[in-house]
């Protein structure tokens, strides 16, 4: 069996870093992701995929990323379920990460917190740049 993901896309908002009973770390984030064909009207969709992370990795993303970094994530899909306080059942599908990586250098984002970031760097395997790519309705899939 496979589930794995890689996805790129801008932070929503800044990282909510919180740590577990057992002092682990824990990342809580939205990353915006863009959709690589137009809808009817001739626009981009977005989809706003919850992801989390965890450790290490989890207290950098938090250390050196705000609200609009571009980061690419791998990891696989979870879905979980839980019940509310009015008794409902509420059902769970997030991304949890494995690893991310910086895909532009503090100058280039919409980065406002201080501190030294590592230089990212448009990667060809997260799909380059910001610009969707416009596949021609013939192309798709579906």
């Amino acid at each position: 069996m496979i589930n794995n993901v890689v996805l790129v896309g801008r932070l929503t908002k800044d990282v909510d870093l919180t740590y577990t009973q057992n002092n682990r770390a824990v990342a809580k984030f939205t990353l915006a992701v863009n959709r690589t064909f137009k809808n009817p009207q001739g626009s981009y969709d977005t989809d706003f995929i919850q992801c989390l992370l965890w450790g290490n990795s989890a207290e950098a993303l938090h250390k050196y990323t705000s609200k609009g970094s571009q980061i690419g994530v791998t990891g696989r899909i979870q879905t979980r379920n839980y019940e509310n306080q009015q008794g409902q059942r509420v059902y769970v599908t997030e991304i949890v990460a494995d690893s991310f990586q910086f895909l532009e250098s503090k100058s280039q984002g919409n980065n406002t917190q201080q501190g030294n970031q590592p230089q990212g760097r448009n990667d060809a395997r997260f799909g380059g740049g910001d610009e969707p790519i416009d596949i021609p309705d013939d192309d798709l899939p579906f």
